[in-house]
């Protein structure tokens, strides 16, 4: 299996790197083909403008999508750009690990979502959801929280934690094909014990021994 993990937590040392890379190893040593975009330490910028093309459909009047359909049609992605639509294009599993912020993935991941997820080359015409141009490829959260789990359940102080998560399942992943596995998430570590963390990696690889037996969820449902 080919597995492409991002990664969009600033520091290494991090509970969140630590998950990171347990997903780089646990993959790597079950053999299968893991490619990695570490997105603070590629210094990924998150900002999506003309930097995204070596081409120009209209010099005078800047229209995203108009760009990317065109880049699309001429092979005119920037470098960079071109480098991540290929890891996820060759992917059959893409796993993103972030921290929870402000209810939403952090900034870089959604502007490599902005960048990365063009018109044309990952969606478009009647390609979306169960057409989508990643129909077949399978997509993972890997999440962690500031606070604890009974703060994210529905009527918790926090709210349903599948809610907060809807728009990144429905529309960004489903939206463009992906089917979507039941999120890993861990609650606030930081307030864990160092054995409760160990456990949580340990769960972690555990799981990802076996995702290629896990079944996509239903994210119409919530």
């Amino acid at each position: 299996m080919n597995v492409f993990i991002i990664n969009a937590h600033p520091e290494p040392k991090s509970f969140n790197g630590a998950m990171f890379r347990t997903a780089e190893e646990t993959m790597s040593a079950a053999g299968h083909s893991v490619q990695v975009s570490d997105l603070y330490a590629m210094k990924f910028d998150p900002v999506s403008d003309r930097r995204n093309f070596t081409t120009v459909k209209n010099a005078d009047y800047f229209k995203q999508q108009i760009e990317e359909m065109h880049a699309t049609e001429v092979g005119g992605f920037a470098p960079d750009i071109e480098a991540e639509l290929r890891k996820a294009e060759s992917c059959d599993l893409m796993i993103w690990q972030f921290p929870l912020w402000w209810f939403g993935v952090p900034a870089i991941l959604k502007g490599w979502v902005d960048r990365v997820f063009a018109m044309g080359r990952t969606y478009g015409g009647d390609r979306f959801y169960e057409n989508g141009v990643f129909k077949g490829k399978r997509a993972l959260l890997s999440v962690t929280t500031g606070g604890p789990a009974e703060a994210y359940r529905p009527g918790g102080f926090n709210g349903d934690i599948n809610s907060i998560l809807r728009p990144i399942h429905r529309g960004m992943l489903r939206f463009t094909g992906w089917d979507v596995l039941i999120p890993n998430i861990v609650y606030g570590p930081v307030r864990l014990s160092e054995d409760e963390r160990l456990a949580s990696l340990e769960a972690w690889a555990a799981r990802l021994r076996t995702i290629g037996n896990e079944e996509p969820m239903d994210v119409g449902e919530y």
